[in-house]
């Protein structure tokens, strides 16, 4: 079976056709598929602001004008991988628990499949179920998060289940390799010192984004995928690890974040990683400016689909 691939856009133009991610064709069969794209379109489990419900859709607008090269890389991604958008999955809007279940019954074909999941967000709440999904296939998991905030808080108002307590709960839950999972970018002001603490005791490497600065961004890439090392890894970019004056189309922004130029270099970084799956979540298009943050998303999810790429040329 060829691969599934984009249409020329010399042949039908970027804005033209259903909005689906980067124009890859809407296919739910999973024979022959290496890469589904796949909606998860839940956001109340955020904490401040809600609308990312709409980040799926805003992102697969923004992918429009991506093209299969990635000259970075030296490649052309659907020589080899082949890829669709699978579409969203059903979840119960304010009801955490049941969405849980659905995203981790929607996600078992994909994976059982062999296909590896790349999900848009979405509050960072879905990353749970996501986790949980892929552990069944494939253990306990390393993880590279790509955030503002640790996301290790331990409840809010006594809810265990938020977008800011999910990496403590899936820690908790051993679905993850707490030797093999790095945090990059937090900032922003703190309840108290106890909350990076909070990571620290479950085993994670924080790299704060003063850190970052220090150490520069070539280091930091090195550090990343020393502690990814050699087993399977979940990648989270969750968008408000930008700046908002790239980004402000997101629920918890925090200044003083990555530039968009440095967040790609970041991600391109990590050629070689072995991603069983990845998420890009928090896009809130309704706090949006001309569609930046959305395109900067569909960017990050292009680079990602790279990493894929590049990891079966190589």
């Amino acid at each position: 079976m060829s691969n599934y691939r984009p249409p020329s856009a010399m042949e039908i133009p970027r804005f033209a056709g259903i909005r689906t991610f980067m124009r890859l064709p809407h296919v739910t069969g999973l024979a022959g598929v290496d890469v589904a794209v796949v909606g998860l379109p839940f956001d109340t489990g955020a904490s401040y602001r809600v609308g990312a419900r709409f980040g799926p859709e805003a992102i697969r607008r923004g992918s429009a004008l991506l093209r299969p090269y990635n000259p970075h890389h030296r490649i052309n991604l659907f020589e080899f991988i082949s890829a669709v958008d699978y579409g969203d999955l059903p979840v119960v809007p304010g009801f955490i628990e049941d969405s849980y279940r659905r995203i981790e019954e929607g996600l078992a074909p994909v994976i059982g499949a062999g296909a590896l999941p790349l999900c848009l967000g979405g509050d960072h709440s879905v990353t749970l179920a996501e986790l949980r999904a892929l552990y069944r296939r494939y253990g306990r998991l390393g993880v590279i998060q790509v955030d503002a905030h640790g996301d290790t808080w331990d409840n809010y108002w006594g809810k265990q289940y938020t977008h800011g307590t999910v990496f403590r709960r899936a820690a908790e839950e051993g679905l993850l390799d707490p030797d093999r999972v790095i945090q990059i970018g937090l900032r922003g002001p703190l309840y108290g010192q106890e909350d990076y603490e909070e990571g620290r005791r479950l085993g994670f490497d924080l790299v704060p984004m003063d850190e970052v600065r220090r150490l520069g961004l070539s280091e930091v890439i090195d550090r990343a995928r020393r502690r990814a090392g050699e087993g399977p890894v979940f990648l989270s970019f969750d968008i408000d690890s930008v700046d908002p004056a790239f980004a402000p189309g997101t629920g918890t922004p925090e200044v003083g974040g990555f530039a968009s130029h440095e967040a790609l270099a970041l991600l391109r970084g990590l050629a070689g990683v072995d991603l069983v799956g990845a998420d890009v979540v928090e896009v809130l298009p309704a706090f949006d400016v001309a569609e930046i943050t959305a395109m900067l998303a569909a960017n990050v999810a292009y680079e990602i689909l790279s990493l894929i790429a590049v990891k079966r040329r190589d």
